[in-house]
């Protein structure tokens, strides 16, 4: 294909994407009170958690402020909804131009990327309730907290956001064994400081500062890390090659 028609290959999965999310988009607002009533659950338990001595309320501030949330509620639940429609768009513009190689390991990304990213969404949903509490724990005794509740939904979003790629870090690390990048034999020597960098992650990625949801996205990541690990040395062994850093640069080549 020239130039040109790759451009216009381009320009037409753009534009059944965009097709997709605002199609999906104009059906999310017919569910618009359920998503919100999904949205609002976390603030309601951590509302139940407080009990009576913090008092919260939930508000929305602006004349144009509801139809805006409205707007990006349903949006957000339609890019979610049809993830699977536009990630099939870019792969298709993608794979014609790989190897054969380079196409089987995009599979596997293809296949556990997804599984993955949700997997660290329910997870932070989970943990939601009582980040929020203890964030809003912090109002003093005779004050009443007011959640503005367009930044409540920006919270929210980052926060699973945080969680769904935090999932995908091991995944990437996969990757890179596969691509001759890093070695399992690596992994294993750096080991200790992959732990300490994790818990660092996990400490500054949360928007909450309770050691709660630290330690609910650091545990399960240092779990799907230390796997990682061991996956890339199952693989280093299977294709009977030395480590990088044990290659001598002065040796010949069998080649």
């Amino acid at each position: 294909m020239s130039l040109g028609d790759h451009f216009r290959e381009l320009r037409a999965r753009i534009m059944r994407i965009a097709l997709y999310i605002v199609t999906a988009t104009i059906v999310a607002l017919f569910f618009y009170d359920q998503l919100f009533e999904l949205i609002l659950d976390p603030y309601n338990q951590a509302r139940r958690m407080l009990g009576q001595g913090t008092q919260t309320q939930a508000v929305i501030t602006g004349v144009g402020t509801p139809l805006m949330l409205q707007l990006k509620v349903s949006g957000v639940a339609a890019l979610v909804a049809t993830s699977p429609l536009w990630l099939s768009e870019i792969w298709g513009f993608i794979v014609p131009g790989l190897h054969k190689t380079e196409r089987r390991w995009t599979r596997i990304f293809a296949f556990t990327a997804g599984p993955l990213f949700i997997a660290g969404v329910v997870l932070g949903y989970y943990v939601l309730p009582k980040g929020i509490a203890a964030l809003i724990g912090f109002t003093p005794d005779g004050l009443t907290q007011l959640t503005e509740f367009g930044e409540f939904f920006s919270f929210i979003t980052r926060m699973l956001l945080v969680f769904g790629v935090a999932f995908e870090i091991p995944l990437f690390v996969v990757m890179l064994n596969l691509a001759g990048v890093v070695s399992g034999k690596a992994l294993g020597r750096h080991r200790p400081w992959i732990i300490i960098a994790t818990f660092i992650f996990a400490a500054v990625a949360t928007p909450s500062t309770d050691p709660y949801s630290m330690l609910m996205l650091a545990i399960p990541m240092l779990v799907l890390v230390l796997a990682s690990e061991v996956i890339a040395r199952l693989l280093d062994r299977r294709r009977g090659r030395r480590a990088p850093e044990e290659w001598d640069d002065d040796a010949v080549s069998p080649l």
